[in-house]
């Protein structure tokens, strides 16, 4: 028999390997379960589906996709995206059953997911009904959040931020500071979503409806940090991720990261390129406010629309253009924007003008070495003025530049990562440092064996899970206490056949039964000896009666005897 984890409780299934659907004796919930074919599937399975029970949901994706590129047919590594990516939680519901809730909503009903048709497609007719049930009921509260989210009124920005810390239980430096900008932003007429107050009347299993209605509407989300802890919270992380994810099909959508005391290197990896600001700085307010003023009022439709535009340059600019290059050649980037500023002045939709422009800035001397910048520079205005004012070829060919550099500055991020994971992996002791350097990896898995690498440290966390778990367990045997060989018992069951577990288990019941024998024997001798004492007792207090009577008896003969003396004296001094 296989052991695997329940999927709702983590509480441990035992199956036959032709087994695909299960009822949990803990929580007595039925589910469906993968092809228990193969040791390294199950590893990942557990990784994942730990990680998901504890609500790191990206995290258990990354491993759920592991599986599937190696098990394309594995119906239950499809149905684990699908709970990850609609944030499902198993809870109890107060009666003994465990039902769904949902952590994540999207607008894609969940019986129309790809991922959740490839789970139906792959899985057997009883699996099946099973998926097609659960997906019932998750579309069923998805509408429901959706119908909630659809009455709220739409926000302007989004504040990110850890309310509490985890080991103190108080409030959090982040949340202090994220009630300071709620505060100045309200002041401005933003309507800004803040969780501590917007979400002040509603009760926490209620949550998600109010928060994917404020991450969809919101344009700007302010993610506040002060420790790369924070950032990577659980709760905080759902919320910039999602945020991100919305980014992608809405452009109009911008994060701004907000720090403090924090090395750029310690914010999340997703924030790269983005424009971050320092709340240390004495201009963060400032700086802040004129970054949302902008995207607001872009967002709004401030910025002027796109227009088509002559692609030849008239007469009168081409001189002023041929200055510009030729002051580009000679490296003379102030005289050079000079004459391209000349020639918007007589022909604003110049797309060339632009193009010198956009050289000077960088201060590349020709466009044949634009490809050959070190940074990527679409968020340029000149790249956006020329994208919408040159003829098809110049925006190829800008394009192209543009492109050779992001290929070559992400192979350079690949190549960079993948050398830190692996230096991370090769001095790896931990769960966390195996799982952070497979993280790692999967970001970059199109690189060299990173694939393999990050499954290698995925199954080598597991690995190191079960190790710290023995390692607690054989900690606590100690001493002549049973409670500390129930608890090695109790940790031993987590890891079922791992190592010499099954043996230690064994240990412990023999030493439990040795401590309560030697109790029992300690508790029949001690009852001896007290039964000893107590006859000897009883014995001592029959010789004291026994002695305090014949002292009693010669105390009286004493006494007669004492008055017969006197009584003969007194008698013999009568006869003289």
């Amino acid at each position: 028999m296989a052991i695997f984890k329940c999927k709702m409780c983590g509480g441990a299934l035992e199956i036959s390997e032709n087994q695909f659907v299960a009822t949990c004796e803990y929580c007595g919930t039925k589910q469906t379960l993968p092809k228990l074919d193969n040791e390294k599937k199950i590893a990942l399975f557990s990784r994942a589906n730990n990680l998901r029970i504890k609500s790191e949901f990206d995290k258990a994706a990354g491993i759920y996709e592991s599986i599937i590129a190696e098990f394309r047919d594995e119906a239950e590594a499809y149905w684990g995206l699908v709970l990850c990516k609609y944030g499902i939680e198993y809870v109890d519901d107060g009666k003994g059953s465990r039902v769904p809730t949902c952590h994540r909503t999207l607008p894609l009903s969940v019986m129309d997911d790809d991922d959740f048709q490839q789970a139906c497609e792959n899985a057997d007719i009883t699996a099946k009904t099973v998926y097609r049930d659960e997906a019932k009921a998750i579309d069923k509260i998805q509408k429901k959040i959706l119908n909630i989210a659809l009455s709220e009124e739409p926000y302007d920005i989004f504040i990110c931020y850890k309310e509490t810390d985890d080991i103190t239980g108080s409030r959090t430096e982040d949340s202090l500071i994220a009630q300071d900008i709620y505060t100045e932003l309200l002041k401005d007429g933003y309507r800004v979503f803040f969780a501590r107050d917007s979400l002040r009347e509603v009760a926490g299993a209620e949550y998600e409806p109010y928060i994917y209605a404020a991450l969809s509407s919101a344009k700007i989300m302010l993610a506040i940090g002060t420790k790369h802890d924070y950032y990577d919270a659980v709760w905080v992380k759902n919320e910039w991720s999602r945020f991100i994810s919305m980014m992608s099909d809405d452009l109009s959508k911008v994060l701004i990261p907000c720090f403090k005391n924090m090395d750029a290197y310690d914010m999340p990896k997703e924030f790269k390129n983005m424009q971050a600001l320092d709340m240390g700085e004495v201009t963060f307010f400032g700086s802040l406010t004129e970054n949302i003023e902008r995207i607001l009022d872009k967002s709004k439709g401030k910025a002027i629309k796109e227009t088509i535009v002559v692609n030849k340059d008239n007469i009168e600019v081409a001189p002023l253009l041929e200055r510009g290059f030729m002051f580009l050649e000679d490296e003379e980037w102030d005289r050079a924007d000079e004459f391209f500023e000349k020639v918007l002045n007589k022909d604003p939709k110049n797309a060339r003008a632009y193009l010198g422009k956009l050289l000077a800035d960088l201060e590349v001397s020709s466009f044949e070495k634009l490809s050959e910048f070190h940074t990527t520079f679409s968020d340029s205005n000149f790249y956006e003025k020329i994208m919408r004012f040159a003829d098809s070829d110049l925006k190829e060919r800008v394009k192209n530049s543009n492109n050779i550099i992001a290929r070559r500055v992400e192979d350079a991020r690949k190549k960079a990562l993948y050398e830190d994971a692996l230096e991370i992996m090769q001095n790896a002791t931990t769960e966390d440092m195996f799982e952070n350097a497979g993280y790692m990896f999967v970001e970059v898995k199109d690189y060299a064996d990173a694939k393999e690498k990050s499954e290698e440290c995925f199954l080598r966390a597991e690995d190191a899970r079960k190790d710290e778990i023995l390692f607690r367990a054989k900690d606590s045997m100690y001493g002549n206490d049973t409670i500390n060989y129930l608890t090695a018992i109790e940790l031993l069951k987590e890891i079922p056949g791992w190592k010499d577990s099954d043996e230690i288990i064994l240990k412990c019941k023999k030493k439990i039964e040795e401590i309560l024998e030697t109790e029992e024997a300690d508790r029949i001798k001690q009852e001896k000896q007290s039964e000893i004492i107590r006859k000897r007792y009883e014995e001592q207090q029959k010789l004291s009666l026994a002695k305090a009577k014949r002292t009693s008896l010669f105390a009286t003969i004493g006494l007669g005897v004492t008055a017969f003396v006197l009584l003969l004296i007194l008698l013999l001094n009568h006869l003289n």
